[in-house]
């Protein structure tokens, strides 16, 4: 089969949420030896472009957005399964850590944002909901994160955010993630009174932001 019918044919999967047919047509990719690089440029990223769009118009939610990831990385998987993983590495924006602050139970937006920032290209380590604020800072040293992401969906847990940014100092490494809030009760005005390095009112604008700060920081500036 030719390579273009095929990387369009995984590009629909992903766009459909098809997991199965996913995994069928990577493992095809696969064995027509073609650049499973090239399958995730043209197919998966295109792919996650659409379905982002589509949440974005009210298309899809949150159920659909799930699906298409999990046929996402599924495919992922499969492709890179025997491939250089510090290519793989070098092809990723950055890395987040990202959780619902200590007190807090609310996960939805949460979880929206970590998948918008999957599509973009960036590697997400999830820590849930209820994190306790030391537990940011340990897992961020542990997987050399870029950004800490801290949510905050209730105004009783917003200080928590403060509270990560103040141990932060404590430990003496406080430049050495860049830090983001986000959260219904959360403002722009919150984020500079903490000394936050961003906020955003929405997911989209999330990830906008935080490709612009960790591009500005690699640069120096």
């Amino acid at each position: 089969m030719h390579k273009k019918q095929l990387f369009a044919e995984l590009k629909n999967a992903v766009v459909n949420f098809d997991e199965e047919q996913a995994k069928a047509i990577s493992k095809k990719i696969l064995t027509a030896q073609m650049d499973p690089f090239e399958a995730i440029e043209q197919s998966l990223h295109p792919a996650m472009k659409i379905v982002g769009k589509k949440f974005n118009d009210f298309e899809y939610f949150l159920p659909q957005i799930m699906l298409a990831t999990d046929a996402m990385r599924a495919a992922i998987t499969i492709l890179t399964a025997n491939v250089d993983i510090e290519k793989l590495e070098a092809g990723k924006k950055g890395k987040i850590v990202l959780g619902t602050v200590s007190g807090d139970i609310h996960e939805i937006g949460k979880e929206i944002v970590g998948v918008l920032f999957e599509i973009n290209g960036f590697e997400v380590v999830d820590l849930g909901k209820d994190v306790d604020s030391m537990d940011f800072i340990t897992k961020a040293k542990e997987v050399q994160a870029d950004i800490i992401g801290l949510s905050a969906l209730m105004s009783t847990t917003m200080t928590v955010q403060k509270e990560v940014i103040e141990l932060l100092k404590e430990t003496g490494l406080r430049d050495k993630y860049i830090v983001m809030i986000g959260g219904g009760p959360t403002t722009n005005e919150w984020s500079e009174m903490i000394g936050a390095d961003g906020w955003a009112e929405t997911a989209e604008e999330s990830v906008k932001l935080a490709t612009e700060l960790i591009t500005n920081k690699k640069r120096g500036e």
